[in-house]
């Protein structure tokens, strides 16, 4: 394959949830074909099957889909050429790199005897991004919980958490940033899932500077935007006020950005929060960089839910992922939306076009 032709890669995550649904719908509606590039997905292929077969028994699809199956031995020698080979002479909606389960899949129904496999499947992921075997990464929903519960643990001996800290550690990364995006805009975070309180003594110079830096990174490296214009949440209402409602803008993030101005990035100086969010500002932006998650993403949000893509920056490959959950009530039932895992493959397959990272290696 060209470089040109690199697959975009879908991890279905849960088995017992929403991620093959939405993978078949997608496929069922031609909608896989729109980006141009190969689709592979990992998968149970009899648990695929059998999700197929129930979703048109349910009236959901009207019929299976067709794909093509390998086995996912990554380790193999030629497992690439074949896989290449057999992609090259595809006219399938996609090729499913079939990650086998330890038990038979129930629909709506977690066995921890299945998460070893949702691990697996992410380990494959890593695998061919690392060796630059894909254009991106795409992952679908898994529970955490379920890891949890079954003992898998990430690389530094810490249970299982997510699938950011699972690539960024995979990936030898000392900090990722997570990013949201839609059509409104693009929020970066420098913090994400803390408590209010924890809040204040994580905005450090170091975090902002680190979390600055990778964002103008993969502005640059992924998005092909050689001067991306950023703007910056201050952390207390009205940006301080000068130093009345809050010091961390005069004493940790004003000193950080006012270093990267000098350096010549377009970056502002810290914000108030209520007013950066509007379209005058908006409108020459490339990026915002909010302090926590719920100053930025409620805004992002209100903008477009069902088209909000979650993003990891700061790993050496391009990850998007849906933005919701594995919706056990209705997997294999219908109502599932494949929508976000649209909005996720159309961002992984634009980012993949511009990208300066998805060079084959020499």
């Amino acid at each position: 394959m060209t470089n040109k032709r690199l697959p975009l890669l879908i991890t279905t995550g849960e088995p017992a949830g929403i991620g093959m649904d939405v993978v078949l719908l997608l496929a069922a509606e031609g909608k896989l074909q729109d980006f141009e590039r190969p689709i592979w997905v990992t998968a149970d292929s009899t648990a695929m099957q059998k999700r197929a077969d129930t979703l048109v028994m349910a009236g959901v699809l009207e019929s299976c889909p067709a794909w093509q199956t390998m086995d996912a031995n990554i380790e193999t020698d030629d497992f690439l050429s074949q896989l290449s080979q057999q992609t090259l002479n595809s006219d399938s909606a996609f090729i499913l790199l079939n990650t086998p389960c330890a038990v038979p899949v129930v629909h709506g129904q977690i066995n921890i005897s299945n998460s070893a496999m949702v691990a697996t499947q992410l380990a494959v992921a890593h695998q061919l991004a690392t060796k630059k075997a894909v254009a991106a990464i795409v992952t679908g929903p898994l529970q955490k919980s379920a890891l949890i519960d079954a003992g898998i643990k990430l690389l530094d001996g810490t249970m299982f958490s997510g699938h950011t800290e699972f690539f960024m550690q995979q990936s030898g990364c000392e900090k990722v940033v997570m990013m949201l995006a839609n059509q409104a805009m693009k929020v970066a975070l420098v913090t994400t899932h803390l408590a209010l309180k924890d809040i204040p003594a994580a905005i450090t110079a170091d975090n902002v500077r680190q979390t600055v830096q990778i964002v103008i990174d993969d502005m640059r490296e992924k998005f092909g935007l050689m001067q991306p214009r950023i703007l910056v949440c201050g952390l207390n209402p009205h940006a301080g006020e000068g130093g009345h409602l809050g010091i961390e803008e005069i004493e940790i993030i004003n000193p950080v950005l006012q270093a990267f101005i000098d350096a010549g990035v377009n970056i502002s100086t810290a914000m108030p929060a209520d007013t950066l969010f509007t379209p005058r500002h908006l409108a020459n932006c490339d990026a915002v960089i909010a302090m926590y998650h719920d100053q930025g993403l409620p805004v992002l949000k209100s903008h477009g839910f069902g088209d909000t893509v979650n993003l990891t920056l700061g790993l050496p490959y391009i990850r998007t992922s849906v933005d919701h959950g594995t919706a056990l009530d209705l997997a294999g039932r219908g109502g599932a939306s494949a929508t976000s895992l649209y909005q996720a493959l159309l961002m992984a397959n634009e980012m993949a076009d511009k990208s300066l990272i998805n060079r084959p290696l020499v």
